[in-house]
C-alpha cells in the first residue's frame, strides 16, 4: 500500500510517498518539494503545483492520499493560499479515484512525536526514525508531507500487509511501532482531558 502525503503551500509543497509493507512498517519511496515564487502570476503559480502533484499522481499511483486540514490563523492571505493548494491535491486525487484523509498540524505532529505542539527539528527527526533514514528529510515541509503519510496509514481503518492480508491499523498487538504507541497514549490522555473538561461543564 502507497500513501502520498501533501503538505501544502504555494511557495513550497511538500510531497511524500511512503510504502505500507510487511507487519505495517513504513518505507520511503519518494519525497520532494514543488517550488513556486512570489513574482509570478497566482494562477501559474497555482497551475505548476497543480501539474506537479498530478505528476506523483500519475507516477506513483498511490491508495490513498493524506493532505493536512487548513486551520484559519491570523495571516488570511497564507490561509487562502494554503487552502486553495490543498483544494488542487483533493481534486487530483478525487480525478484519479484516489480516496483522501485530511489531518491538522496538531494531529499529524501527535502522531508522529506523541505531542501535538511538537517543534519542525522534532518531526523531521521522528519521520527519520520511523522511515529508518540516515538523515532527517529537509526541508520541513518535506518531512511534514511524509508525517501526513505516516498520519494517513495509521490513522487509517486498515493497512494491507505486503502478503496482501488486511490488518486493523490501529489495533494494539505487537506490531505497533513504539512511535505508534507513544501516539496512542498521546490520543487516550487528550480524550481524557476532553471528557474530563464536558463533565465539569455539565455540572456547572
Amino acid at each position: 500500500m502507497r500513501i502520498l502525503g501533501v503538505d501544502p503551500g504555494l511557495t513550497r509543497c511538500g510531497l511524500g510517498l511512503i510504502r505500507v509493507g510487511a507487519g505495517r512498517q513504513l518505507r520511503l519511496v519518494d519525497v520532494g518539494v514543488a517550488r513556486t515564487y512570489a513574482g509570478e502570476p497566482i494562477e501559474q503559480r497555482l497551475l505548476a503545483i497543480s501539474r506537479e502533484i498530478d505528476t506523483w499522481l500519475e507516477r506513483f499511483t498511490p491508495d490513498a492520499v493524506a493532505v493536512e486540514r487548513v486551520y484559519v490563523g491570523t495571516n488570511i492571505s497564507t490561509v487562502t493560499a494554503t487552502a486553495q493548494v490543498a483544494g488542487l491535491a483533493m481534486v487530483g486525487a478525487a480525478r484519479a479515484q484516489i480516496p483522501v484523509t485530511l489531518h491538522t498540524p496538531t494531529e499529524m505532529k501527535a502522531t508522529v512525536t506523541g505531542y501535538g505542539n511538537a517543534p519542525k527539528t522534532q518531526v523531521q527527526e521522528m519521520v527519520r526514525r520511523i522511515l529508518t533514514l540516515t538523515e532527517a528529510p529537509a526541508p520541513a515541509d518535506a518531512a511534514d508531507a511524509l508525517a501526513l503519510a505516516i498520519t494517513g496509514a495509521w490513522r487509517s481503518s486498515a493497512a494491507v500487509d505486503a502478503g496482501g492480508r488486511t490488518s486493523a491499523a490501529g489495533s494494539s498487538g505487537s506490531t505497533m511501532t513504539a512511535a505508534q504507541r507513544q501516539w496512542a497514549s498521546a490520543r487516550q490522555r487528550a480524550q481524557t482531558r476532553e471528557q474530563r473538561a464536558l463533565a465539569r461543564l455539565r455540572r456547572g
